[in-house]
């Protein structure tokens, strides 16, 4: 019976102590929900409050002179290029230059033939002979009736006009003779081509005892004459850029025939306007070439300076928007974001110009994007 007792009261301890276990566990589990549930409350609050409120860099605007340069696809051609052509209808008679030959101004390029010509020569000198012995007849026939009409009643005042008047006539036709032989003889001197200026000969399209005659459209030159000791830079720089372009500054180029060989030329001239296809402004250097490493119509790579213009302000490029509703800056005033349109200058690296309604030493947004919007709230970093 004693025993029985005993059993029965550790059994009703047992369970005792593990009901007090369980509540315990039951709290335990209970306040740890808590902690976790306050926990998550707290993240959700930091991240709502950190998108109603984002943390940003600020950076003051400054003032400057941002000097930048671009890269253009320019062109060389000779200083001086000239294809030229027989004046009058002829036959190549002598040959006295070819393709890269070097010649000198006014040196003999080629001889041409045209007999009908002579013959021209000769009946214009024929006809002066011709009108000049008519003349002289008729001078002589005026000289002796003025002699004879200082007799009064001799010779009628009529008769002496009819003669004076011939011989004037006949005069203007020795004249005209004249004329028409320097005419023919200006027309030998075309059979001679000489060359206008220094250079080279880069195409011949003729041989001997060709047919030429005067050019036209879509007829080939005899020869072609190029100046290649002093070559032109030629670049088409956009309108954007137009403004900052000097006759001062001196470009760098290079050519894909020599990659590693940079070279130089000052900017010369200027169009002044812009291409109404291209949009841009022709800009030409020179480029003096005495060692010809340098061809004509090479394509190359030239690197244009454009010097700083006025003081602007001075922003990193991150600080530009360009959004499908306008190019900003985000200026942060009392902690309120403030939207201010802007407009690009030039850039460097990783500056740029820009302008716009700002004062020095207006905080904006370092990083800035178009999700920061225009009045909300947002707090330094």
């Amino acid at each position: 019976m004693s025993l029985c007792i005993t059993m029965k009261s550790i059994k009703n301890r047992s369970t005792l102590i593990l009901a007090v276990l369980a509540i315990a566990m039951s709290s335990l589990s209970a306040c740890h929900s808590d902690e976790k549930e306050k926990q998550e409350q707290q993240q959700q609050e930091q991240q709502e409050e950190a998108v109603e409120t984002p943390p940003v860099d600020l950076v003051p605007v400054e003032k400057g002179k941002l000097s930048s340069n671009i890269a253009i696809p320019g062109e060389l051609i000779p200083y001086q290029q000239v294809d030229l052509y027989a004046k009058v209808n002829s036959y190549v008679k002598k040959l006295l230059v070819d393709i890269g030959s070097e010649v000198h101004a006014g040196q003999l390029l080629v001889v041409l033939e045209a007999p009908e010509i002579n013959s021209q020569l000769a009946g214009a000198q024929s006809r002066i002979k011709q009108y000049e012995a008519i003349y002289f007849a008729s001078k002589a026939t005026y000289d002796r009736l003025l002699n004879t009409s200082k007799t009064p009643g001799t010779i009628s005042l009529n008769d002496l006009d009819q003669a004076e008047a011939k011989k004037n006539a006949d005069l203007a036709n020795v004249e005209s003779a004249k004329s028409s032989l320097k005419e023919v003889s200006s027309n030998l001197a075309y059979l001679e081509i000489r060359a206008p200026f220094d250079g080279v000969i880069t195409n011949r399209n003729v041989n001997l005892g060709a047919y030429v005659g005067p050019g036209g459209k879509g007829s080939d030159p005899l020869f072609t004459l190029q100046d290649q000791k002093r070559l032109r830079l030629v670049v088409s720089v956009p309108e954007n850029f137009t403004g900052a372009l000097s006759t001062k500054s001196e470009v760098d180029f290079t050519v894909k025939a020599l990659p590693n060989q940079k070279f130089k030329a000052k900017v010369q001239r200027l169009a002044g306007a812009l291409d109404e296809k291209l949009r841009s402004e022709r800009l030409e250097m020179d480029v003096y070439n005495k060692d010809k490493k340098l061809l004509p119509h090479m394509y190359a790579d030239v690197n244009v300076p454009l010097p700083a213009g006025d003081s602007t302000f001075i922003v990193p490029k991150t600080a530009v928007v360009t959004s499908t509703e306008k190019v900003f800056v985000i200026r942060v005033v009392n902690h309120k974001a403030e939207w201010v349109g802007v407009k690009k200058g030039f850039s460097s690296d990783d500056q740029i110009e820009i302008y716009g309604d700002l004062k020095a030493d207006d905080k904006i947004v370092k990083v800035a994007t178009d999700e920061i919007r225009n009045g909300s709230a947002v707090k330094d970093k």
